[in-house]
């Protein structure tokens, strides 16, 4: 084993082995278990450690056994090692249990007294694994025919059908337990804690920075960092464009069918929050100037709303 995969081999291949043992048994969610959990990384760097510090100490002690050989027992130490994996007696013993087949020398055995035209033939049994395979194949053949024949069990197409089923109960089961909350463009509020102005920076960056640019200064769509809006500013009209769409423009597509609607609060929100930032290489002012009137007092008799004004 060691004189088939060098060092260099061994150990990557284990630690890859690892590595991919613990990403399949640590649940992580979307990131690397080794990523989400420090103590997982801190395991396959001493674990590493551990690999190549072993492979070190054995290199060494086969260097000091080596010394200690006499000659004859260095000359037979490498005439073995010299052999080759398909000439070693563990290789010949495994394919002669595999194969059953005569040797050369053997031939004369197996021969049959048939005779064209000088060709003989021999008769040589079947490998073993071939013959043990074929008669797998018809267990699994009677096995079949017993359950889907017989018995009436559920075919491929029958299964995924039962599958979806039982997907889409747990499913109804999960939303009824957890109702997701929904906010419409007339309940929405604006939020300006940290936490949810990050997720809403996040997802800007994932859907929005294509058309607005990584600081919102405008690319195809307009600047969202200046006092104009196209189709109204303040917190409910940019909901309900990112969650609708906009009228006047047919490229912004309503991310209310993709995203929850809470997530649309938090970009709303963020974006908000871009008012005043000025980015350098942002786009000329387009639509009107927005003004947010004060908040109604408590002796007010209809409730203020906030309302645009042209330039």
């Amino acid at each position: 084993m060691k004189k088939l995969f060098p060092s260099y081999v061994r150990v990557p291949v284990i630690f890859a082995f690892v590595l991919v043992a613990l990403e399949y048994f640590i649940d992580s969610g979307d990131k690397p278990a080794f990523v989400k959990y420090p103590m997982v990384a801190l395991f396959l760097g001493v674990f590493l450690f551990l690999l190549v510090a072993i492979e070190i100490v054995v290199s060494a002690v086969d260097k000091v056994t080596y010394h200690l050989l006499t000659d004859e027992q260095k000359q037979k130490l490498e005439e073995a090692q010299s052999v080759s994996f398909t000439e070693s007696k563990f290789y010949q013993t495994w394919m002669s249990k595999l194969t059953r087949s005569k040797a050369i020398e053997q031939e004369a055995d197996v021969m049959l007294d048939h005779d064209y035209d000088g060709i003989r033939e021999l008769d040589n049994v079947l490998p073993p694994w071939w013959v043990n395979l074929f008669y797998l194949t018809i267990i699994f053949g009677v096995i079949y025919l017993v359950r889907f024949h017989m018995f009436g069990g559920d075919n491929q197409e029958q299964e995924f059908k039962h599958e979806v089923e039982l997907a889409e109960a747990e499913l109804l089961n999960s939303k009824s337990a957890s109702p997701k909350e929904v906010i419409t463009a007339d309940q929405v509020t604006l939020l300006t804690d940290k936490e949810s102005l990050a997720k809403g920076q996040e997802i800007f960056k994932n859907v929005c920075v294509a058309c607005h640019g990584p600081q919102g200064g405008g690319v195809v769509g307009p600047n969202l960092t200046d006092e104009f809006w196209l189709n109204g500013g303040g917190i409910k009209n940019v909901f309900k464009v990112i969650h609708d769409g906009s009228p006047r423009n047919p490229t912004m597509a309503a991310w209310g069918k993709t995203l929850d609607s809470k997530d649309v609060q938090k970009v709303a929100s963020y974006v908000l929050s871009l008012q005043g930032t000025k980015p350098a290489g942002g786009k000329p002012a387009e639509g009107d100037k927005w003004t947010e009137e004060a908040a109604p007092t408590a002796d007010a008799a209809k409730p203020a709303d906030s309302t645009a004004t042209a330039k």
